[in-house]
């Protein structure tokens, strides 16, 4: 199997042989420390400010989501969210169901969030802003820097989930004025999928000491009291935590978190550059290098997964919906290579000499 989705990810020897492995228990100094280790190396990463701390929730990325919201806001609180697709959504939801009060900036499908977006909530009385920088559900990324001048000018307090965006793209919580940031271990981590990861600054963690969550799993003032002697108030997913402790050490040792992107940033630009004699067209202005979204002018996207899946052991990203039809995405996260683009190239090529695409 060639893996080309967005998460799972192909995965690394090292990870893949720590996933062979019997999972050891963990309540002992030997996982504390592990742990430590695991939380610097995400704030170092996420270059994340003095004072910071890092929770590891046995979830995937919309548990540390619900998380966020549950913690760091309240019915004091009146938030905007960045609705540009799946991901943006699901915030609104979740602001919902918890009685945050919301308002959505609604993003049309092949639009991209602009400064004229923004300017008509300036100075309106907001208190945070969220946003999937990079929503994934489309390709679509969000211009960062940006928004975070924006949350700056109004003293917004802001939540970036970066859950397929970290070690793929450039980010920066201190210079860019970032409270909270989320992720995952599915991603560019390339580790299972089970846990998720929320960064806190000092503010982020003020407000967790200040409101009450009506949670015990996703109670974060509790997961930062365990946090102090290396531990989770529950069970984690051991297995992965370990596994996310060898890749962010690889990741340190290969050079760190800008030779990760660069990596990263080399295998899209090459795909880009192979895919453009084929039937395809690029579908969001603006792109993460994690991924690839692509509307196929000759086939049904549906139509293309299938049989790369079926008959050539590769999978691609499939959407769902309206767009099941219509839109198709390719990962470039992972253990994968330009090798590996050349694979999946040479696939579409074989698909297009048989007269399917």
């Amino acid at each position: 199997m060639l893996n080309f989705t967005v998460g799972p990810v192909m995965s690394d020897e090292i990870v893949l042989e720590i996933g062979g492995n019997q999972v050891p228990y963990f309540r002992t100094p030997e996982f504390s420390d592990l742990m430590f280790e695991n939380e610097k190396l995400m704030k170092k990463f996420t270059y994340a400010p003095e004072g910071s701390r890092a929770v590891f929730i046995t979830g995937s990325g919309t548990a540390s989501m619900e998380a966020t919201v549950m913690n760091v806001f309240d019915e004091n609180d009146n938030v905007l969210i960045v609705n540009g697709g799946g991901f943006g959504n699901r915030f609104v939801e979740l602001c919902k169901l918890h009685n945050i009060k919301y308002t959505e900036i609604s993003i049309p499908l092949g639009e991209t969030l602009t400064k004229e977006n923004l300017d008509k909530y300036d100075a309106k009385g907001f208190t945070g802003f969220i946003v999937n920088i990079h929503e994934t559900s489309i390709g679509l990324h969000y211009d960062l820097d940006l928004i975070s001048e924006f949350c700056y000018k109004n003293g917004l307090f802001l939540v970036v989930d970066a859950i397929s965006s970290f070690l793929a793209d450039s980010i920066n919580m201190e210079k860019q004025n970032i409270n909270v940031l989320i992720t995952g271990s599915q991603k560019a981590l390339a580790c299972p999928p089970g846990i998720s990861v929320i960064v806190l600054d000092k503010k982020a963690i003020s407000r967790i000491n200040n409101i009450t969550c009506k949670s015990m799993y996703f109670d974060l003032n509790d997961a930062l009291k365990n946090g102090e002697r290396g531990q989770t108030p529950f069970t984690p997913a051991v297995g992965t935590l370990i596994q996310i402790n060898a890749r962010l050490k690889e990741i340190d040792k290969n050079g760190g978190v800008e030779s990760e992107i660069k990596r990263i940033s080399n295998v899209a630009y090459d795909f880009r550059l192979k895919i453009k004699d084929l039937p395809f067209e690029i579908c969001a202005s603006e792109l993460s290098n994690a991924v690839t979204p692509l509307h196929p002018l000759t086939a049904k996207a549906s139509d293309i997964f299938n049989i790369l899946k079926d008959e050539y052991g590769i999978w691609i990203c499939p959407n769902g919906g309206d767009l099941e039809d219509t839109l198709f995405r390719v990962g470039h996260i992972g253990a994968l290579t330009t090798k590996d683009n050349d694979t999946l190239i040479n696939a579409l090529k074989d698909l297009e000499k048989r007269g399917i695409i």
